[in-house]
């Protein structure tokens, strides 16, 4: 059963900006050390982090609690299978709060074609 769903389409000009003012503040305070160091093997790093910001803000959305509730930002993080194929990994105050609505599993899809990126997220739980 569907849980919850959100969608999030992030600029990638936005991304880059928050790059140049504080790359290594950004980078910690919005991506696992998992995440920064894939996003250096992209070749097209600034699409890649902007498709992983937007899977964190539709996780949010699919959750229905928004920024609030002690979520981090690193609660959420975008993993990649061999096959290339992502999936979320939802932890600390939002896999609590994920747990209490019962959701079981996530569905994600991300796309990226300059100047945006989007991401899908669907929860499902029994």
């Amino acid at each position: 059963m569907i849980i919850g769903h959100g969608v999030d389409i992030v600029e990638t000009a936005r991304i880059k900006q928050m790059l140049g003012d504080h790359p290594e503040r950004f980078l910690e305070r919005c991506f696992t050390p998992g995440e920064q160091e894939d996003s250096k093997s992209s070749r097209r790093q600034l699409e890649h982090l902007a498709a992983r910001f937007a899977a964190k803000e539709a996780t949010l959305k699919a959750l229905g609690t928004g920024w609030a509730q002690g979520i981090g930002w690193t609660d959420i993080e975008v993993v990649r299978a061999e096959s290339g194929k992502p999936s979320l990994k939802v932890t600390g105050r939002a896999g609590e709060i994920a747990a209490e609505m019962g959701i079981t599993t996530w569905h994600l899809s991300m796309s990226h074609v300059a100047p945006t990126a989007i991401a899908s997220v669907i929860a499902e739980g029994a």
